[in-house]
């Protein structure tokens, strides 16, 4: 039995060794891996601002028209430094934004303004105070950082002042919304 095993033995290597085969080596290394993520952000209209009819003489002519709108702002998560500004319109005049009616003569005097806060959401409070536009400062809304890629939406307060005398027709302007990031 032991001769057997021994010719089996020698066997084994002397095919091992007229076939070719031969027992390698190995050895690991490692490869870097690496990648960065961009800060990235986008904005898009949700709502529109819709007042909806407004009415010169009935019995509330002297009040205020008020409706809300809203913006949707996608951030990569943990983006910073995160203002939304918004224009004056199409047809301001000075800084008074203004929707125009049929002719460039008819015009509707409108405001914008910010929610009360800066989370997102929030809803509007009528009148409001901090009037929206384009400058640094109380002017923009300035977001918290993205916690996540999530949308998050802001609500656009707007106010038509009361006792306007319009003529009748549709109105509209165009505001353009800018995220700053």
């Amino acid at each position: 039995m032991f001769k057997k095993s021994v010719l089996h033995l020698s066997l084994a290597a002397a095919l091992l060794t007229t076939s070719g085969f031969v027992l390698a080596a190995s050895t690991p290394t490692n490869i870097a891996v690496s990648a960065t993520v961009s800060q990235g952000c986008s904005i898009s209209t949700t709502t529109a601002l819709a007042f909806g009819a407004y009415d010169p003489i009935g019995a509330n002519a002297s009040a205020a028209l008020n409706a809300t709108g809203q913006v949707s702002v996608a951030c990569s998560k943990g983006a910073t430094g995160l203002t939304i500004g918004m224009d004056n319109g199409t047809h301001v005049s000075g800084t008074q934004r203004q929707m125009q009616g049929t002719t460039a003569a008819d015009l509707l005097q409108y405001n914008l303004f910010q929610p009360p806060t800066n989370v997102a959401g929030v809803a509007c409070t009528f009148p409001g105070t901090i009037a929206w536009n384009t400058t640094a400062g109380a002017g923009v809304l300035t977001l918290t950082s993205a916690p996540t890629k999530a949308a998050r939406l802001y609500n656009v307060c707007g106010t038509i002042p009361g006792g306007q005398d319009a003529t009748t027709g549709a109105y509209t302007d165009t505001v353009i919304a800018t995220l700053n990031f």
